[in-house]
């Protein structure tokens, strides 16, 4: 058998393995869908969007450059990048499963309740979900470090990963199953990076890396509090407002037309994903039809011509 269409199979064989248990919980989120619930939903998600997750890295290093602050910021950037291996690197590529409101697109109920939190679209794989992904990796991370310092500000990282969990399939962008997947990635993530960060903490000329020697007299724990507060509030503020406008009619969605009406978000203006034939794909349909155009003119420099 093909290898490619064996791993393109693995997708479609957890849409009908777990087909039922999807659906009753589309139902679930379906049913108590109101415009209140969508601004919640838009709000718990944005915490596990790239906009957020990618800045949470810079703001781990700069974590990192501190005595008091470094078994947070290693912790939580080790984190990140272990889930981001995993889910977007490893899994989403060989799983292959294709988003819900392209699947489900015959199903007039589901379809309903996609129109009605916003038609939000992603640009890539189903399973498993990025942003629980990135959800639970930092609030694993967060939970162990503060846990381990007896605060009990540690319970909020979990309960803040679950509302992101929920959110996506709120918005019909996501299987139930693609969450539980990308929890179950985003704990093992925070787990092995609050270990090795525990180790490398532990080696001597990390130990005496301290940036808060270059002020005169020191940082003072709340100003210091407050200052990571504002940080991460900014960056929060810049991955939730465009989230309020996102999706919807307005949307540029993939050009793709075959198996199904792709409504998955097009790449425009992206230097890495060009048009093609002056039409936007978004990053799978985008990676399949280039993939055909170069299989194409190596089998056409092949050909020899006998005369």
């Amino acid at each position: 058998m093909n290898p490619i269409l064996l791993v393109a199979s693995i997708g479609d064989k957890i849409d009908s393995a777990f087909a039922a248990f999807d659906l009753w919980v589309f139902h679930f989120f379906g049913s108590i869908q109101c415009g209140f619930l969508t601004i919640v939903a838009k709000l718990f998600t944005a915490l596990g969007d790239e906009a957020f997750v990618i800045p949470m890295v810079i703001v781990g290093a700069v974590l990192c450059l501190f005595k008091k602050t470094r078994k947070y910021g290693a912790t939580l950037v080790i984190a990140i990048i272990i889930g981001t291996l995993i889910t977007n690197i490893a899994v989403k590529p060989m799983f292959m499963r294709i988003r819900p409101y392209n699947t489900l697109q015959g199903n007039a109920e589901y379809f309903a309740w996609y129109v009605g939190a916003g038609r939000l679209s992603e640009s890539d794989f189903s399973f498993p979900s990025g942003h629980t992904t990135g959800a639970f990796e930092m609030a694993t991370a967060m939970f162990l470090c503060f846990r381990k310092d007896k605060k009990k500000i540690a319970w909020l990282f979990p309960a803040l990963a679950v509302g992101v969990m929920g959110s996506r399939v709120y918005l019909m962008v996501h299987y139930a199953t693609d969450v539980i997947g990308g929890m179950l990635v985003g704990i093992f993530a925070g787990v092995m990076a609050y270990l090795i960060a525990t180790l490398a903490c532990k080696i001597k000329f990390i130990e005496k890396i301290d940036a808060e020697k270059l002020f005169k007299n020191g940082i003072k724990p709340r100003v210091a509090s407050l200052l990571i507060v504002a940080v991460v509030l900014g960056v929060f503020a810049y991955s939730f407002v465009p989230s309020l406008t996102e999706g919807g009619d307005e949307a540029v969605r993939c050009a793709y037309v075959g198996e199904y009406d792709c409504q998955n978000e097009a790449r425009v203006d992206d230097e890495d994903y060009p048009p093609i034939d002056g039409q936007n794909y978004c990053k799978i349909h985008w990676k399949q039809l280039t993939q055909q155009q170069t299989v194409g003119q190596s089998e056409g420099d092949s050909v020899i011509v006998v005369e």
